[in-house]
């Protein structure tokens, strides 16, 4: 085991998505995963029909205690909930600023549940982003972030421009929701780019890909590798756990996380079933 992850996110009591997916997903990748629960969310494959908030003094209380004992080599940022908890988050981070942070700026599930109000996402916007190691949005958040319309590559690659102007140190940028038979991913870190493409996966089996993906990066960053290895194995690891889905639910199922890398010659090149 390698690699301790400190979770900050939602819990999904359909296990797809949130807390669930990210402890499953650090787990299959041979890391420690500890959580800080910031909501509580009543949803299965058909969406999210309740959320309870966990008070925001819990909230930082979790995030102190397992720091100051077991600490972190990354934290993984999900669900925040509103914008007073996003507050509790950073000011029990204050201290450990030195700590790689993977932010996910959940602000719409893949059903197309909001998640959180604006004020939420202006916390996001001017807090967590310029905080962030790699932030992750998918094309509608990346729209919200950069506060433009995204309907083509050239537009995935402009607002992951803006994304990063605002400070984050690196920008992958998900390009599941634009149209087309290529799924394309924009990565930026300083003045590199990279594209990371597949084809696409005709599957309603993607629920928490968001999540799990973030997941996925930040237990790569915590077990030592830099942010352009880590969203180029962390992208391999969601297109296989798609393919590979179970079939749960009937609406937007989850996908599969108990997935091993497959290694050639020193370097992952995909991952497959346990």
């Amino acid at each position: 085991m390698k690699g301790r992850v400190l979770i900050i996110a939602g819990s999904d009591s359909g296990g797809g998505a949130g807390i669930q997916a990210d402890i499953k997903t650090v787990a299959a990748l041979g890391g420690y995963a500890m959580t800080a629960v910031t909501a509580i969310t009543v949803q299965n494959t058909y969406g999210v029909s309740g959320i309870h908030a966990v008070p925001d003094e819990i909230i930082g209380q979790q995030i102190r205690t397992v720091l100051d004992d077991i600490g972190a080599d990354c934290i993984k940022i999900g669900m925040i909930g509103s914008a007073a908890a996003g507050n509790a988050i950073l000011d029990a981070l204050y201290d450990y600023a030195g700590i790689p942070m993977v932010v996910d700026p959940v602000m719409v599930a893949t059903s197309g549940d909001r998640l959180g109000d604006d004020e939420t996402g202006h916390i996001i916007r001017n807090r967590f982003v310029p905080r962030a190691t790699v932030v992750t949005p998918n094309a509608p958040e990346a729209a919200m972030l950069a506060d433009m319309n995204i309907s083509t590559k050239a537009d995935l690659i402009e607002a992951a421009q803006v994304i990063q102007n605002l400070g984050a140190a690196a920008v992958l940028a998900k390009g599941g929701h634009l149209d087309g038979d290529e799924v394309i991913n924009v990565f930026l870190e300083g003045t590199s780019e990279a594209i990371f493409a597949h084809g696409r996966i005709e599957s309603r089996h993607t629920h928490g890909t968001g999540c799990t993906l973030a997941s996925a990066i930040a237990a790569f960053i915590a077990q030592g590798d830099a942010p352009l290895e880590a969203c180029r194995k962390a992208t391999l690891y969601v297109r296989e756990a798609i393919r590979h889905a179970p079939g749960f639910g009937g609406g937007h199922g989850p996908v599969n996380h108990a997935l091993r890398p497959l290694v050639e010659a020193g370097r992952v090149v995909s991952f497959e079933p346990y």
